[in-house]
């Protein structure tokens, strides 16, 4: 796994981003940065003030397009420019 403190300020952004899509699922921030949901969720209390992080937390709560396990087969994958090619 990637420890949050050897991670770029740019890897760092895009995580953030990344984290406040709706669409992106935290297996997807796994797999192009080492960081499980818990990780991301300590890097977004880190970087945020508490205010956005708490907003954050409560939209992010039992939210299925941020799990790819609970999504429904309609979701389409948005892939964004920003986003690095995945591979499996």
């Amino acid at each position: 796994m990637k420890e949050t403190n050897r991670l770029t300020p740019e890897d760092i952004d895009r995580i953030v981003e990344m984290a406040w899509e709706d669409r992106t699922p935290f297996d997807m921030i796994e797999v192009q940065f080492g960081l499980k949901e818990k990780d991301v969720i300590k890097l977004m209390r880190k970087e945020m003030k508490a205010s956005s992080f708490r907003m954050w937390r409560k939209r992010m709560n039992n939210r299925s397009t941020k799990h790819a396990a609970l999504r429904s087969k309609e979701v389409k994958r948005f892939r964004s420019p920003n986003q690095k090619p995945l591979s499996y």
